[in-house]
């Protein structure tokens, strides 16, 4: 007989410490996947606590809670295997897989491999697994085991291979950033190959403070072919029958695994054996044709995490509606569109705040953009508060010349009519700088800076108008950001006459600067080999390097690149390291 092994994903959204909510949801797609009749269901990596639960791991009743609730998961698993994300309290704290079967708990599985880099530091919590079990669950051989665990090429999957591991079922909670997805699907497709089996690699999705995680988990099979993915930004039931025999089939003709030093593989863990289900007598019923969800790439992954991660961290927080500041510009702009589209435009008002300096265009512009995205727009002038503060300091300022003070009164102003209409109707502000601001302090402390979160914080002004021009050409309705916004040249318009580009370097080639400096930790002397203007280095490094101390005191924001300002770069305030 043909061996089938039906697999269920269950790409879930998971929050954070809502242990009730998270126990209802997995109840609710277990049940789902019992309807379907797999022999198996899943549950991404800490799916119970919600990832990353950071220092909720220190409270014991957090603890006790989190097995309580992976419990009343594993006791509904009537007919069928789950597996569950949680944390495991006894021996020692750990990142687990709860194995369950027929309402009983089975075995547990401890990540073996803890990431402490970028947003990661799980050595700070978790101790670490040593042994590799597979699991004989409806008379096929299933490894488990959960997220960096597989990026290993000589790690728990192959001990789990050389014990007889037909299918792998990897949980993870795998942050997005732009690109990331075609290096993991390689990724996953040189395991299933190099291992001859099936790997299953599914993904949480859903936002968490500044990160996003994708969801578009994966299954492919020992030809490196792709079997199923689940989709993007989105929760869903994934289920694919896989034919096991295959697995057999292709282990025959190939002698390598035979040659490999069992040396290596004891070295990494123990492997074990654990029998839980014969197979099952009789053919299922089959399950309808599944055809692979489209992989989403390039400007439009970047949209759709920026949309998903506002939409979870605004609701996650217990907000409905958001307030935010409209200059006419393209930041602001692209922050109301985004915002739009994730919490629908009855949830989104504008207020444009004109003062001396601002154009006429630029309310129109912001009149025109609450039009087009059918968000409700309130006037404040701040010309009133402008001259009291003026009228105010002019004793302590009259024998100084007017700089960068006088300007940034009215960003103050702003600030503070924006977290006042917060104040009073319990609505989030949504700051609207983007990355490349951010990176050289073009930003007003307890200004434009105020705000519960700072949707584009992460995105590079290049990359906010392909973004802008991308959502011009999709979505429902389109366009919805006025061209003047795309076209003109941007302004603080603090200032008569101020333009960006009187500050800053040319955004095309300052966000080549901070992107190698920031992102990839290039030096002041790489920067120049490699064709740099010295004098824009050196400007943009000693800028960056300046305002460590604004950044520190920015709301958090969606990361969409690999490296974010604020828990992926941690660099010290008081620094006096210099390059030149």
């Amino acid at each position: 007989m043909t061996r089938k092994f039906r697999l269920a994903l269950a790409q879930i959204n998971s929050t954070v410490g809502d242990l009730p909510g998270n126990t209802a949801k997995m109840l609710h797609y277990l049940e789902q996947a019992r309807e379907a009749q797999a022999d198996l269901v899943a549950f991404p990596e800490l799916a119970i606590t919600g990832y990353p639960p950071e220092d909720l791991l220190f409270k014991p009743s957090f603890l006790r809670d989190n097995v309580a609730a992976m419990q009343k998961v594993v006791a509904a698993s009537k007919g069928m295997a789950v597996v569950v994300g949680y944390v495991q309290m006894e021996p020692d704290v750990s990142n687990a897989a709860a194995i369950g079967y027929d309402g009983q708990l089975v075995d547990t599985y401890r990540k073996m491999y803890l990431p402490n880099y970028g947003v990661f530091d799980e050595d700070r919590y978790f101790r670490r697994g040593n042994v590799c079990p597979v699991y004989i669950i409806n008379g096929v051989a299933v490894g488990v085991n959960i997220c960096e665990d597989i990026w290993y090429p000589v790690g728990p999957i192959a001990v789990q291979r050389a014990a007889g591991a037909e299918v792998i079922v990897n949980i993870s909670a795998s942050p997005f950033y732009a690109g990331k997805r075609d290096f993991r699907e390689k990724m996953v497709a040189t395991r299933a190959a190099d291992n001859e089996l099936f790997v299953a690699y599914l993904n949480t999705v859903g936002g968490q403070d500044e990160l996003v995680f994708d969801g578009a988990s994966l299954v492919y099979d020992m030809n490196a072919k792709l079997v199923a993915r689940g989709s993007a930004f989105a929760e869903e039931l994934i289920v694919v029958d896989l034919d096991v025999e295959a697995v057999f089939r292709t282990r025959l003709r190939d002698p390598r695994p035979r040659k490999e030093n069992p040396t290596i593989l004891r070295e990494i863990g123990a492997s074990k054996v654990v029998q839980i289900s014969a197979q099952r007598p009789g053919p299922q019923q089959p399950l309808p044709s599944h055809r692979p969800a489209p992989r989403v790439d390039g400007v439009e992954e970047v949209y759709r995490a920026l949309v998903l991660g506002t939409r979870d961290y605004v609701r996650k927080t217990g907000f409905s509606k958001v307030l935010i500041g409209l200059s006419g510009g393209i930041d602001s702009a692209l922050t109301a569109t985004i915002a739009r589209d994730a919490l629908g435009p009855e949830n989104v008002v504008g207020v444009t705040m004109p003062s001396r300096f601002s154009s006429e265009g630029s309310v129109g512009d912001s009149q025109e953009l609450a039009d087009m995205l059918g968000i409700e727009l309130w006037r404040v002038p701040i010309e009133p508060a402008h001259l009291a503060f003026a009228d105010m300091l002019e004793p302590y300022f009259r024998k100084t010349q007017p700089n960068v003070a006088e300007e940034n009164v009215q960003s103050r102003i702003r600030g503070n009519a924006l977290m006042s209409l917060s104040n009073k109707f319990g609505w989030m502000v949504l700051t609207t700088g983007n990355k490349s601001e951010m990176a050289m302090g073009y930003a007003t402390l307890y200004g434009d800076m105020v705000g519960g979160f700072a949707v584009i914080k992460d995105v590079p002004k290049t990359l906010v108008y392909d973004l802008a021009r991308w959502r011009n050409q999709h979505g429902d309705p389109h366009p919805v950001i006025p061209l003047a916004s795309i076209d003109k040249p941007p302004s603080a318009e603090l200032a008569p006459g101020q333009l960006d580009q009187d500050t800053l370097p040319p955004y095309d080639v300052l966000d080549q600067v901070v992107k190698a400096y920031v992102e990839e930790d290039w030096g002041y002397q790489d920067l120049v080999d490699q064709g740099f203007d010295p004098q824009v280095v050196r400007q943009v490094i000693a800028t960056v390097d300046r305002n460590e101390y604004k950044r520190r005191q920015a709301p958090p924001g969606v990361k969409i690149t690999p490296r974010a300002f604020g828990k992926d770069r941690r660099l010290p305030i008081v620094n006096r390291y210099r390059q030149f």
